[in-house]
């Protein structure tokens, strides 16, 4: 019964963590001063992601923002991987936030956070001040190789679900 009024979406997420999530985001932000962002941890199934919990990026690599921009320091995925064992999630996305829009620049196409195929990669914009619509957020999966596609704005909405 559910399917039929709550399609299953490729990547999911409660409204409540999503609103947590943004606030942390704005807060590690600083006033919109510096890039933020975190890695979303859950669990997959048959091809679907459900977010349900989030780790910061500054709080395992504590000046990976220090710049203005992101810089994770690659020594950190160790405590990464570590709490994912701990809370029996693994890393289904990450998000990190853009001045201005949601486009990826040409470091986060050739930088991304986790370099296997298939993962997801979240920008949004305005320093993740609200409102965040889905059309507005930049939604892109890696293929490997440098290489990425994106989610079309009209089928953000199909892909990634914010709700109860």
């Amino acid at each position: 019964m559910r399917r039929l009024f709550a399609p299953r979406h490729e990547l999911s997420c409660s409204w409540f963590l999503w609103r947590r999530l943004l606030a942390r985001l704005r807060e590690r932000g600083r006033n919109r001063s510096r890039e933020s962002g975190a890695f979303l941890l859950g669990q997959r199934q048959g091809g679907r992601a459900q977010i349900v919990d989030f780790v910061l990026y500054d709080d395992l690599d504590p000046h990976c923002l220090d710049s203005g921009i992101v810089r994770f320091d690659g020594r950190y995925f160790s405590e990464l991987w570590a709490l994912c064992k701990t809370r029996g999630l693994t890393v289904v996305a990450d998000v990190h936030v853009h001045p201005d829009g949601s486009g990826q620049s040409d470091s986060d196409r050739a930088h991304p956070m986790i370099s296997r195929a298939g993962h997801i990669a979240l920008i949004l914009p305005r320093f993740a001040v609200a409102p965040q619509p889905r059309r507005h957020l930049g939604v892109y999966r890696y293929e490997g190789a440098k290489r990425w596609t994106t989610v079309p704005p009209d089928d953000r909405g199909a892909f990634f679900h914010i709700g109860l």
